[in-house]
């Protein structure tokens, strides 16, 4: 590749993937009061778009009705695109998640995303509380996401159900495929939708699935070539050990789902080495091995050898940090390092 193909980092759009963290000691109520200043600051700072991600039966995750979520974060910003990061959509019906999304759309025009997931973002027992059965493990996603789409934009044959989304229908709603595997990178690059990798926490098949999307890709009324967003994690302070110390809180969290707990976001401790196992140590390492953690220089290098790597059209950044002006402070940081 030569240099002047090389993306710089200044010269891509840069977002926020916000799991709204319920930290121990706090309330889902801060939680989300948390959620939305960060989100009214990333919009003074330059960042793109703002999504929330759908979890369910997880005490430290507040965005469990992530329709509801953004509603509240995009009637308290004014630019921002706000959307989900993502909505899955096998817990769903369609014909809700188009009301739902038509609505917003409808509320806050030009500034709404639906970014769709099919993993269950949670457990088999909140799948069956949320699905009342669990006939749906996202081999129907293909047909799932056409039904929703029709539902935007109806066919001829669609039109023939006699159900139509009001709000929904007619609305032009950017839609997102997101993915930890090659199945949605290959069905975005089919259907030519941008697609969302999610390498912040599923960094194994991040460069084979952006092949594949992109080598499948087909030009579509949403977009003539393909768009890859890539998401890393950043925990950004002003010296290195900082960073570090307050990356022990997403280490922690980390930890406890390779235990299969849940829980809120601990406080950072000063070592985790009293904490985890090697082997333990190892995996979460390596989970979280697009994560970046340092102050901006650091920050603002790493960020350029994952665009580097993957040649992304946009980042996405989720940064769990247990202090909310620690957290401000990191995605200030953050922005500073990629405006350079």
């Amino acid at each position: 590749m030569q240099n002047e193909q090389i993306k710089q980092i200044h010269e891509i759009p840069l977002s926020i993937l916000d799991l709204a963290p319920v930290v121990v000691g706090g309330t889902a109520a801060q939680s989300l009061q948390n959620t939305l200043d960060l989100a009214r600051h990333a919009e003074q700072w330059g960042y793109n778009r703002y999504w929330l991600a759908e979890h369910h039966n997880m005490p430290g995750i507040a965005s469990s009705a992530t329709s509801v979520v953004i509603g509240h974060v995009a009637a308290g910003t004014k630019t921002i695109r706000v959307g989900s990061g993502g909505i899955m959509l096998p817990n769903h019906a369609p014909l809700v998640i188009a009301e739902q999304f038509g609505t917003l759309e409808s509320l806050f025009p030009g500034r709404i995303d639906l970014g769709l997931g099919r993993a269950p973002g949670s457990d088999q027992l909140a799948a069956r509380a949320l699905r009342r059965n669990l006939g749906s493990d996202g081999e129907d996603f293909p047909e799932q996401v056409n039904e929703l789409r029709n539902f935007f934009n109806p066919t001829a044959e669609s039109s023939q159900m006699g159900v139509r989304a009001v709000p929904g229908e007619g609305l032009n709603i950017p839609i997102w495929l997101l993915g930890s595997s090659g199945f949605s990178a290959r069905l975005a690059g089919h259907l030519g939708l941008p697609f969302a990798f999610a390498s912040h926490f599923a960094p194994d098949y991040l460069l084979p699935a952006l092949e594949l999307y992109r080598k499948y890709f087909r030009p579509s009324e949403a977009l003539e070539q393909p768009y890859a967003m890539v998401g890393v994690n950043v925990i950004a302070a002003d010296s290195a050990e900082e960073a570090h110390r307050l990356a022990t809180s997403h280490q922690q969290q980390f930890l406890n789902i390779i235990r299969g707990r849940t829980g809120q976001l601990n406080p950072p401790v000063d070592s985790m080495e009293p904490l985890w196992t090697p082997q333990e140590k190892a995996i979460v390492l390596k989970q979280l091995s697009y994560t970046i953690v340092g102050d901006k220089n650091t920050v603002r290098d790493r960020l350029q050898a994952v665009l580097n790597e993957t040649q992304a059209d946009e980042l996405i950044s989720a940064g769990q940090i247990y202090d909310h002006e620690a957290r401000l402070h990191s995605y200030q940081l953050l922005a500073d390092a990629v405006k350079g």
